[in-house]
């Protein structure tokens, strides 16, 4: 008999879209191989789960509630296998606040920054003054617990309060400091080290359009053209960044790498797999193929992590 695998797709993020694509990349992949349903998590969730008696829940939604722990939280206690990082490892690695205050801690090089709240009352010289002595412009803004870089602005003295604006509704944001240099995400698989791949996105960096618009048209550069000690030095960091917050399955990590130091922006507990994805492109790399990581990441699957 084949195993049911229950795929979690769509939610209330706005991620939606991406989940989806993911949702029906992995279908397409497994749907020979094992008894295989998409649901959207709704009120009926529970149900739904129950009916269908999965071996396994393959976590694809994106974003809040999906990877910040919540669904995790939901799937323990109805004692069911699903896959990538766990209740609290998701949560830490969604807010970039907490999760840079570990990398810190493991001395791994990330950007400075300072938090914002829209209900503090500072005046506006006041916070570009805090922000040059600080940070120095340009800057970058964003929400606390946001994926695939949604609501991210690069931002200038000139337009900074413009972009600022447009995140009011998050009642407080990070402002980052910018670090110019090359783009490079490293893909963490258990304990294995997969690989790194460089990035050269024609828009100002990897947003979320460059990451799964067609048209945006971001160059792909695999192998990384870096030295073998500067290779093992940044994959040695993304699996250390991936041990300290306790994930699990597979991860992407964010890199900048600047004046011959790498900087990680972010760990991905729950890395994109559509089309254009990068996992699975550095895994095909390294000569695994888009059904053998699903495959990994499903047998992977635990009920506690």
């Amino acid at each position: 008999m084949k195993k049911k695998i229950l795929i979690l797709a769509g939610g209330f993020s706005k991620e939606k879209e991406i989940s989806l694509k993911t949702a029906k990349g992995v279908f397409n992949q497994i749907k020979k191989k094992y008894h295989v349903k998409i649901i959207e998590p709704n009120g009926h969730l529970i149900k739904n789960i129950r009916s269908f008696k999965p071996n396994v829940v393959f976590n694809a939604l994106h974003g809040r509630y999906g990877e910040d722990g919540y669904i995790q939280s939901i799937l323990e206690l109805e004692k069911i296998k699903y896959t990538h990082s766990g209740v609290l490892s998701s949560s830490i690695a969604i807010d970039k606040e907490i999760s840079k205050k570990i990398f810190v801690k493991n001395k791994i090089l990330t950007p400075k920054y300072i938090k914002y709240r829209f209900n503090k009352v500072i005046k506006k010289t006041e916070l570009i003054e805090k922000i040059k002595s600080n940070l120095g412009f340009p800057v970058v803004i964003k929400p606390f617990n946001e994926g695939s870089s949604v609501e991210v602005y690069i931002c200038n003295k000139k337009n900074f309060f413009n972009k600022l604006n447009k995140l009011s509704p998050y009642k407080e944001v990070m402002i980052e400091k910018y670090i110019p240099g090359r783009e490079i995400q490293v893909a963490i698989m258990g304990k294995r080290k997969l690989g790194a791949i460089e990035l050269v996105p024609k828009r100002k960096f990897y947003d979320y359009q460059a990451k799964y618009n067609v048209k945006s048209k971001t160059k792909h550069i695999i192998p990384v053209k870096i030295n073998n000690k500067k290779m093992n030095e940044v994959l040695n960091i993304a699996l250390k960044a991936h041990k300290a917050i306790g994930c699990k399955g597979v991860t992407r990590s964010d890199f900048k790498f600047y004046k011959n130091k790498f900087y990680l922006l972010e760990i991905n507990t729950q890395p994109g797999m559509t089309s254009l994805s990068l996992v699975p492109e550095i895994a095909r790399f390294k000569n695994i193929s888009f059904l053998k990581l699903i495959d990994w990441i499903i047998k992977d699957a635990s009920k506690y992590r």
